[in-house]
């Protein structure tokens, strides 16, 4: 789903910069079928093979029945998760393409009410506080399913209400079709592959037992809520320079990409130093074992010392993508996960004698070679392109 949206998004932020509104208009009908095409995929693919899926996350390293158990909450989880992806498909078509115009407020908003509801509806329905029932894990995937509805009607709702203000809307509906060279333009895997790539790697990582899933799982946490930092800067970039190439201001486009980029490293390294004292304290709120506690202490100790080279990886990226370079960002992201990343997670999990930490950061260590090469891409100014 990101994927689909991302790949639109290059063309949405240019059509809007130059006051292209149909054009934006069909990258948004484009997020729209792409993103539900995709969801109905998936739930296929849950429905079929949703214990395999689960199951390869899953080694049983000291026989105590464990992963059993943790197959039976996965599939709990999973079956009442699926009813959940076609609002959040439908909320990352609307939501992508409003942060192009420039308002920010409503899906950070949307997003904020949804967090909010998730955590109460958590507690609630987890531990079956007051007239809710005690439902587990199914209350904890039934919370985030309501939450996704909220959100998505909350973006929805307030972008038909402001149509002069969402003027991509006009005829959004009234037809079905894309222009033939709009697809072959927009049509792209890059983060399909790399979401893909990424998932690979956590499975490397699992084969070294459940107590690994369980600190990585914990650590994510709070590293999610972290890199939430320059994931988002990341994509202020593409929108604020793409609106500029899309104008034709070649220099000024330059001029805020260098300033965004400095700003989102700056910012991560207070966030990383932060992250840093954090990740001693976060997990001991968990109930669980105290080796699990101290994997995942590691697991954010290392995400915080890589958390600024990542920043400017990812903001190298958008600024390569938001002048169309497709085939570079491609082999910046996906080829280097699918050929450099993906190899040494599997290697040094299967065939070496490494602890779990050293290996997450060997491999989380990686990122310095985006680094090297973002910087001398961006530098020079291939990106600097005005496409539609």
């Amino acid at each position: 789903i990101f994927g689909a949206v991302s790949a639109a998004s290059i063309f949405g932020a240019q059509y809007f910069g130059k006051g292209n509104h149909k054009g934006h208009m069909y990258s948004f009908r484009f997020k729209l079928y792409a993103t539900l095409l995709v969801t109905g995929g998936a739930i296929l693919l849950f429905l079929t093979k949703g214990s395999a899926l689960i199951s390869l996350y899953l080694t049983d390293t000291v026989g105590n029945g464990a992963t059993d158990l943790a197959l039976q909450y996965g599939l709990e989880y999973l079956a009442i998760m699926m009813v959940g992806l076609i609002p959040f498909a439908v909320n990352q078509s609307y939501a992508t393409n409003i942060k192009e115009t420039g308002q920010t407020f409503i899906p950070m908003l949307a997003s904020s009410v949804a967090v909010g509801t998730n955590a109460i509806l958590d507690y609630l329905m987890i531990f079956g506080i007051g007239p809710f029932p005690e439902l587990g894990v199914q209350g904890a995937a039934l919370a985030t399913v309501i939450a996704r509805y909220i959100e998505a009607l909350i973006v929805v709702i307030w972008a038909h209400i402001h149509r002069g203000k969402n003027r991509y809307l006009e005829g959004a509906y009234t037809g079905f079709g894309i222009p033939l060279a709009e697809l072959k333009a927009i049509l792209m895997m890059n983060e399909v592959l790399w979401a893909a790539g990424m998932t690979t790697v956590t499975q490397c990582y699992s084969v070294r037992g459940l107590d690994v899933v369980a600190g990585l799982n914990i650590a994510s946490t709070i590293t999610n809520l972290f890199n939430i930092v320059y994931l988002q800067l990341g994509s202020c970039i593409s929108i604020v320079v793409g609106q500029y190439l899309g104008a034709g201001k070649l220099e000024d486009a330059k001029d805020a990409d260098n300033k965004m980029i400095v700003f989102s490293v700056f910012c991560c390294v207070i966030m990383a130093a932060l992250m840093f004292v954090v990740g001693g304290f976060f997990p001991g709120i968990y109930n669980t074992t105290e080796e699990i506690r101290e994997l995942a202490t590691s697991f954010i100790a290392v995400s915080a010392i890589i958390m600024p080279f990542c920043a400017f990886s990812h903001a190298s990226y958008f600024t390569l993508r938001s002048g169309g370079k497709t085939v570079v960002t491609f082999l910046f992201d996906s080829v280097f996960t699918w050929v450099i990343v993906v190899p040494a997670a599997y290697l040094l999990a299967h065939f070496t004698g490494l602890g779990i930490v050293s290996i997450y950061f060997l491999v989380q260590g990686t990122e310095l070679i985006k680094v090297i090469i973002g910087y001398l891409m961006v530098k020079s100014n291939v990106w600097v392109v005005q496409m539609v």
